[in-house]
């Protein structure tokens, strides 16, 4: 689904683009550490320094100013795609998140790799979680996403394995799940916890959740 109106203040949305022609646009662990960097950096009101998108995660903890832009409420990154659960903040907040993001990292990748032209297939793709229930299913959704790494067929077939499947998960550092589940890691200062309902405020909540979706109607 394609961006077709403006994102609107307050509520929630699911962001999500891939590489061109599906091309891998994480190729190792520094590749997927530089994006969760932007991802923190780029989500301010301030004009993100060239020379602060080098460094690692904790450095851009102690270096971003500014107010947030959006509420970044959980994320999942994957070797030739990203999803991101936001709730609009400011005016635009989104727009301007991803546009710093996708060209902080498109420059990167792009002098790292020796890469020129784009990255990332056009605009991002955004759709409105504009039920609970909706919601509820992308935020176990984008969490899960890590499984077809493992079970290439899990969204129509449902998850075959589900003890190897939440075991593969807590081992997956790429995404918001290990922060849900509690652990203490840097990773935190990215999203917003608060920003979600209820249903997510503890661990067992969350991980109640997320299984509601583990069988074949995922």
């Amino acid at each position: 689904m394609g961006r077709k109106v403006a994102l609107a203040l307050g509520e929630f949305y699911h962001l999500y683009n891939r590489g061109v022609e599906k091309r891998i646009v994480f190729t190792n662990k520094y590749d997927y550490d530089r994006f969760l960097s932007l991802m923190y950096l780029c989500n301010t009101t301030k004009y993100v320094d060239a020379r602060e998108q080098g460094g690692t995660l904790q450095k851009a903890y102690r270096t971003r100013g500014g107010n947030r832009i959006v509420d970044i409420c959980t994320y999942c990154l994957m070797p030739n795609h990203f999803h991101i659960l936001i709730k609009e903040m400011a005016e635009g907040g989104a727009s301007k998140f991803m546009q710093k993001l996708t060209t902080g990292y498109t420059m990167y990748f792009n002098k790292r790799y020796k890469h020129t032209g784009a990255l990332f297939q056009g605009t991002y793709k955004s759709s409105h979680a504009n039920t609970d229930q909706y919601l509820s299913y992308l935020i176990a959704y984008i969490h899960l996403n890590p499984v077809k790494i493992i079970e290439p067929n899990w969204k129509k077939d449902g998850i075959l394995n589900l003890q190897r499947a939440e075991m593969y998960l807590k081992e997956y550092p790429h995404s918001s799940y290990l922060d849900y589940l509690g652990k203490t890691r840097v990773h935190n200062c990215i999203i917003n916890k608060s920003a979600l309902p209820e249903y997510c405020s503890t661990p067992q909540d969350f991980m109640e959740s997320v299984k509601t979706w583990l069988s074949p109607k995922v």
